[in-house]
């Protein structure tokens, strides 16, 4: 849980940032149409959570920032019983007022008539330029004489790279959910037939232990099915004999894991899928080794190209020379994808790689990322070895930068493949 004072204090960051005489807005998020009159589960614009931890939608932050002072504005729904008796009790303006550290809090349908009177003598307007043009024109026709329009995404996305000891007690808490659902496939796969029965265990056990939603659509590929990398169809049948590429996280509290698993339908892997596997476990534990404050993460996808693209010279993957099929990049073929990414309120977190002039952020304590090496061997290439044409593994693992170097927050999800083996055969028998 995080307090009303942290995301004061993230308010208050926010507000240093501003130039004098500016005035901030950022929208929550609003409801998605699924079909027809039907919508989407409700999820809060993150950047909007971030700054005030509020969950309703048709709400809105303010930040009128003078020279160094500021204040803070929310609009809230009113309280409508006619319209709460279909959708649920609102908060209100008053609650909201006792609830949340702002200078005041007005109603969102008064938003229009507040931005008219907080823009006199400001110079510039912060906002979100990925809003839809209603909101934009909106803003834009109440805030007309303002000569300087700046985009307030890229500060707030710049503070969310570093996580507060809250946010990664929450990360923490997905994870522990996270491993249970990740062993519980493990436990039951042989005794399985369809791969939408594995995401369905994926989705109780996040929602038996209140992550009421999962971070991304859960990936459960048998097979060939596994060389697709988003694939989210999980209607094919397990096959005895192959692998389960397993990519699922769940969302705690709005912030998410994200977690790659790579298991045997059988509990056993073949002897060609064990050397597939081992050569990416062994990618996935050098890399996360070298992670520590002030690396660059194009240095993490380099070495794990190199590492990647020798190890399948060793299998017969590759052929050729090794700095020419680097230079060439003939490895993407079989490794199209980065090393990791962002974590946080997002899975794939909405912060910068680069600053503004174009630099390479490099690592640094507090930031979480995923390592995700992985090799997708299609079924129908002919130029590989027989025995590895079908195999699609991945192994992902959610990492924070400490001050000396990092912590694996997913270490207790189990991946070498005779420690799962082992518990696999101890556990499948009794579910």
């Amino acid at each position: 849980m995080i307090y009303e004072k942290e995301y004061a204090g993230r308010r208050k960051k926010l507000a240093k940032k501003l130039c004098s005489n500016s005035i901030m807005i950022v929208y929550s998020a609003e409801q998605k149409i699924r079909s027809n009159d039907t919508e989407f589960p409700y999820r809060q614009d993150s950047n909007f959570y971030y700054l005030t931890g509020f969950k309703e939608d048709n709400s809105a932050l303010v930040i009128i920032k003078e020279k160094k002072e500021f204040k803070s504005y929310l609009f809230v729904a009113k309280k409508d019983p006619s319209l709460e008796l279909w959708t649920g009790k609102r908060l209100g303006q008053e609650k909201a007022k006792k609830s949340f550290l702002v200078d005041d809090v007005f109603l969102y349908e008064d938003l229009g008539k507040k931005l008219s009177n907080f823009v006199a003598k400001k110079y510039a307007l912060y906002y979100d330029f990925k809003l839809d043009y209603s909101k934009v024109k909106l803003i834009k026709s109440k805030t007309k004489n303002i000569p300087a329009y700046l985009n307030i995404a890229i500060l707030i996305e710049e503070m969310r790279l570093i996580k507060s000891a809250s946010e990664i007690k929450l990360i923490k808490k997905a994870l522990t959910i996270t491993k249970e659902a990740h062993h519980k496939a493990m436990k039951i796969s042989s005794s399985l037939k369809y791969e939408y029965e594995l995401q369905a265990e994926f989705e109780y056990i996040f929602k038996k232990n209140g992550a009421y939603s999962d971070a991304y659509t859960t990936i459960v590929a048998c097979g060939n099915s596994a060389n697709t990398l988003h694939y989210i169809a999980n209607d094919k049948r397990l096959i005895k004999n192959e692998l389960i590429l397993i990519d699922a996280g769940c969302e705690y509290e709005y912030y998410a894991s994200d977690i790659t698993r790579t298991i045997a339908v059988s509990g056993e892997f073949s002897s060609a899928q064990k050397e597939v596997y081992n050569m990416v476990l062994d990618v996935n534990k050098k890399i996360i080794k070298m992670i520590k404050p002030n690396i660059l993460k194009s240095e993490l996808q380099k070495k794990s190209e190199e590492l990647l693209c020798k190890g399948m010279l060793r299998l017969g993957i590759l052929y050729g020379e090794f700095q020419e099929l680097l230079d060439e990049k003939i490895y993407k073929k079989y490794y199209p994808h980065g090393i990791g990414h962002w974590m946080g309120l997002d899975v794939h977190d909405q912060c910068p790689y680069k600053t503004i002039s174009d630099d390479e952020i490099p690592l640094k304590a507090g930031m979480v990322m995923t390592i995700e090496p992985g090799i997708y061997l299609e079924k129908e290439d002919k130029s590989i070895p027989k025995k590895y044409r079908g195999i699609g593994i991945r192994i992902e693992d959610n990492i924070l930068v400490t001050k000396d170097g990092y912590e694996n927050l997913s270490s207790d999800i189990i991946k070498d493949v005779d420690e799962m083996q082992e518990f696999i055969r101890k556990n499948s028998s009794s579910q």
